[in-house]
C-alpha cells in the first residue's frame, strides 16, 4: 500500500480546522463537490449553555455545556456526551465533524454531533454529577429527540449519566422513548456488547490490518495506552486474540514488560484499585511517551486526543498504530508517519466499534426486541470488516495513508446523501 506525503494537511491549533484540513485534502483527491465541501466546513447547529447547579456546599455553580450537529445529510445526527475540563466549543465541533464521518465509514444511518460539559467529574459527589446531568439534558430537550439527535457516552461519562438523561428527557417531553439515547444500563433498554464495543472495533480492525500485512496475531506484540473504557476491553481482547501486550498505562501510571503483561491480572488489580493502574506490580513502570515509542509492533492509543506528536512519530517503532482514541495523531505527525511507512487505522475507522453497538441499540429499543451479545458482536464484527476492507480499498486506489482514505470512503457517501436531497 502506498502513501502520499506531500498531500498530509498542515498543523493547526484549532482542532476542528485539522478535521478540515484532512477534510481538503480527501476532497481535492476525490474531486469531492465544492458545493458539499463548502456544507461540511460549517456544523449545522451549535448549541452553548449555562446550567446553574446546587453544589452540596450550598452554593450555585454554573457550568458550560454544548451540543454542536455537524451533519444530517444521511440521517439523525448521532455523537457522545464528554464532561472534562477542557471541553470547549472548537473541540466539540472537531469531534462532531468525526462523529459525521465515522457514521459514514461504518454505513450506519446517522450524522454527527458531539456534546460536553466543562466540568471535573472527579471533584464532584454523585448528587452532583446528578443534578449537572439532568440540567444538562433539560437545556438540550429541543435538540435531542430519538429521531433528531441521539446521545450517547463519552470521556468522563457512563451508563449512569445516559440512565439520568433519560429519565429527565422522558419527565420534561411526557414520552418514553428508550431509543433517545444509547450506552445506557443494559435493565434500561441498553444492549448487550456495548461497553465492549469500541475497544472490540478496535481489536477486529487490528486482526484486519495484521492480514493484509501478512503477519500472525501470534507472533507479534501490542502497547496501549489508556486501560479506561476503550483501552482495557481493547487489551483484553487482542490478549485474548495472542497478541502479547508488551505495554499498558492509564492516567496513574504506564508499565512495560517486555515477556508479556498478564492483562487478566492487571484488570482484577483496576476493579480492586479504584479502576486505576497505579501499584500495579506486573510490569516495569514507564513513561507516558515510553510507552508510544516502546518496542512493539502494534501500538494503539486509546486515551486522549494529540498524544503522537511530531517529536514522537519520529521515535515509534511499531508497524500498525490503531487509533483507539479520537484524534491521538496530530496533524504534523501524519507526513512523518507515512513517511516511515507506518500504516495507520484511523479513528474514525477504528473505534467505530461503539456508534456501531450504538446504532444497534437504538435499533434493538425502535423494535422492541432485544439481541444476544452473540448476535450483537458477530453483526459488530461484520460491519466492521467491511469498512476495514473499503477504506483499504480506497487508500490503493487512490494512493494514499489510511486516514485520507477513511474521510474519502465517509465522504463518497455523504456527498450522496447532500446530493440526493437537493439543492439548498
Amino acid at each position: 500500500m502506498s502513501t502520499q506525503t506531500a498531500n498530509a494537511p498542515a498543523a493547526h491549533d484549532s482542532m476542528f480546522e485539522a478535521v478540515l484540513a484532512r477534510l481538503d485534502v480527501a476532497a481535492k483527491l476525490m474531486n469531492l463537490s465544492e458545493n458539499v465541501a463548502t456544507v461540511l466546513r460549517s456544523p449545522i447547529k451549535q448549541v452553548k449553555v449555562s446550567l446553574p447547579v446546587m453544589m452540596d456546599n450550598g452554593k450555585v455553580q454554573v457550568f458550560e455545556g454544548y451540543r454542536v450537529v455537524h451533519s444530517t445529510a444521511i440521517g439523525p445526527s448521532k455523537g457522545g456526551i464528554r464532561y472534562a475540563m477542557d471541553v470547549n466549543q472548537d473541540e466539540v465541533m472537531a469531534l462532531a465533524a468525526w462523529m459525521s464521518f465515522k457514521c459514514a465509514v461504518a454505513n450506519l444511518p446517522y450524522g454527527g454531533a458531539k456534546g460536553g460539559i466543562k466540568c471535573d467529574p472527579r471533584a464532584m459527589s454523585v448528587g452532583e454529577l446528578e443534578r449537572l446531568t439532568r440540567a444538562y439534558a433539560k437545556a438540550m430537550k429541543d435538540v435531542f429527540g430519538v429521531n433528531k439527535d441521539i446521545p450517547a457516552p463519552d470521556m468522563g461519562t457512563s451508563g449512569r449519566e445516559m440512565a439520568w438523561i433519560l429519565d429527565e428527557f422522558n419527565k420534561v417531553t411526557g414520552e418514553d422513548s428508550p431509543g433517545v439515547i444509547t450506552g445506557k444500563p443494559i435493565v434500561i433498554g441498553g444492549s448487550l456488547g456495548r461497553d465492549a464495543a469500541t475497544g472490540r472495533g478496535v481489536m477486529v480492525n487490528t486482526l484486519a490490518a495484521l492480514k493484509k500485512m501478512g503477519l500472525k496475531a501470534s507472533e507479534v506484540s501490542a502497547a496501549v495506552q489508556g486501560f479506561g473504557n476503550v483501552g482495557s476491553h481493547a487489551a483484553r481482547l487482542l490478549a485474548e486474540q495472542g497478541i502479547k501486550i508488551v505495554a499498558i498505562g492509564d492516567h496513574t501510571a504506564t508499565y512495560f514488560n517486555e515477556k508479556g503483561i498478564d492483562i487478566k491480572a492487571a484488570l482484577d488489580f483496576a476493579a480492586k484499585n479504584n479502576r486505576v493502574l497505579k501499584g500495579f506490580t506486573g510490569a516495569t513502570e514507564i513513561t507516558h511517551d515510553q510507552l508510544l515509542t516502546c518496542k512493539c509492533d502494534v501500538l494503539v492509543p486509546a486515551a486522549l486526543q494529540n498524544v503522537i506528536t511530531e517529536e514522537i512519530a519520529h521515535k515509534i517503532k511499531a508497524k500498525l498504530i490503531v487509533e483507539g482514541a479520537n484524534g491521538p495523531t496530530m496533524p504534523e505527525a501524519d507526513a512523518i508517519l507515512n513517511e516511515k511507512k507506518i500504516i495507520v487505522v484511523p479513528d474514525i475507522l477504528a473505534n467505530s466499534g461503539g456508534v456501531t453497538v450504538s446504532y444497534f441499540e437504538w435499533v434493538q429499543n425502535k423494535m422492541g426486541y432485544y439481541w444476544s451479545e452473540e448476535e450483537v458482536n458477530t453483526k459488530h464484527d461484520e460491519k466492521m470488516e467491511i469498512a476495514f476492507a473499503h477504506v483499504w480499498n480506497n487508500s490503493e486506489k487512490f494512493k494514499t495513508s489510511m486516514r485520507i482514505a477513511a474521510y474519502i470512503t465517509a465522504l463518497q457517501k455523504i456527498e450522496q446523501g447532500v446530493s440526493l436531497k437537493g439543492n439548498y
